[in-house]
């Protein structure tokens, strides 16, 4: 059994849309009277398949540079130029194809292509730009919709993503058992070193805050995201003490670019999962490192523990799969994560676009 032609919605429109065209202009034809059957028929499916032609023509030239991906202001420029020429290949192919159904197929008068012109490619012109112009906006305001509903769908889910990072960041820090330990810990220190306590304190408070005040933008410096990494791996340093050691390391040249930003909560996703995945894993403990450079166009960000993981599925903690879809969502195919081990060493690395 043959499976059935599944048509595209555009093909569907074009059909559907010089069909009811041609069959008009023959109405018209069949009313005016003197009606041939033969040259309606051959008008018709000339008109259907000479039209189809042109617009598809003009879609492939589109879609090859770029213009259904333009801002519509740049867009509505082009279109007038588009308009004038494909108004032009209308009356061009309009004029040859009905003078030269009148000579081949009906008798009578007989006259030269340039009077034939003369009289009917005035009319023919401006049927043929409204024509264009109407199939011009259409094509193109269907699909200027169809982006920007799209747009809103990721931004929507973007928005989503980023609540959900903010929430897995806040309920980490508000974890019955990091809390308990982080606040024994500073309880401990009180009597034997209570200037380290009182950092303890200021550490979990500046965490919680970043999780219950700071989590509305998408966004952030990237000093600012590495502040707050510095301040979670102290916090834990009070906790884990010789077990855990860390070092961060910020490119010069990047350190410099004080406007630099990114998705907030990216590195510390990947330093979280680094201390829980690896630190808290060993008896013995490790180091989480943190290397922030450039590399060419692009800021590379790895994250290094102790530890391993399944080549079979190496992501599948929440945190890392709400970071990989944010960036998926923010940069499209211009960023990239990966997660690999080796030697019982763990490699987050984020590759974003500078």
């Amino acid at each position: 059994m043959v499976a059935g032609i599944k048509i595209s919605l555009y093909w569907k429109c074009q059909l559907i849309g010089w069909s009811c065209a041609a069959l008009y202009w023959g109405y018209v034809g069949y009313t005016g009277g003197s009606f041939n059957w033969l040259v309606g028929l051959l008008q018709f499916v000339s008109d259907v398949l000479l039209y189809i032609a042109i617009t598809h023509l003009y879609r492939n030239f589109a879609l090859a540079n770029g213009w259904d991906k333009l801002a519509l202001n740049a867009l509505l420029k082009r279109l007038i130029f588009a308009i004038a020429v494909m108004g032009a290949l209308y009356t061009l192919t309009t004029l040859g194809k009905i003078w030269l159904f009148r000579m081949l197929l009906l008798t009578g008068n007989r006259y030269s292509f340039h009077t034939f012109v003369e009289g009917n490619g005035l009319n023919i012109l401006m049927a043929g730009i409204r024509l264009m112009s109407i199939w011009l906006l259409a094509y193109h305001l269907y699909h200027y919709a169809i982006r920007e509903i799209n747009i809103a769908k990721e931004n929507a889910k973007l928005q989503l993503l980023q609540k959900d990072a903010r929430i897995q960041h806040l309920s980490a820090q508000l974890n019955p058992h990091f809390l308990f330990n982080a606040l024994n810990t500073i309880k401990s220190l009180i009597t034997e070193n209570p200037v380290a306590a009182k950092r303890g304190i200021d550490l979990l408070s500046d965490l919680l805050r970043s999780g219950l005040y700071n989590g509305e933008e998408s966004m952030v410096s990237l000093q600012a995201e590495l502040n707050l990494v510095a301040d979670y791996l102290e916090i834990e340093k009070f906790r884990f003490e010789e077990r855990l050691d860390y070092h961060i390391e910020l490119a010069k040249e990047l350190a410099e670019l004080h406007t630099l930003s990114i998705p907030r909560l990216s590195i510390q996703a990947l330093v979280e999962n680094a201390v829980k995945h690896g630190i808290s894993k060993f008896k013995a403990g490790g180091t989480v490192s943190v290397q922030v450079r450039r590399q060419h166009s692009s800021l590379v960000i790895v994250v290094s523990n102790p530890g391993s993981i399944s080549n079979d599925n190496p992501s599948t903690g929440l945190g890392l799969k709400n970071l990989i879809e944010r960036i998926s969502l923010s940069y499209k195919d211009e960023a990239s994560f990966s997660l690999t081990a080796a030697d019982s060493k763990v490699w987050a690395t984020l590759t974003l676009p500078l």
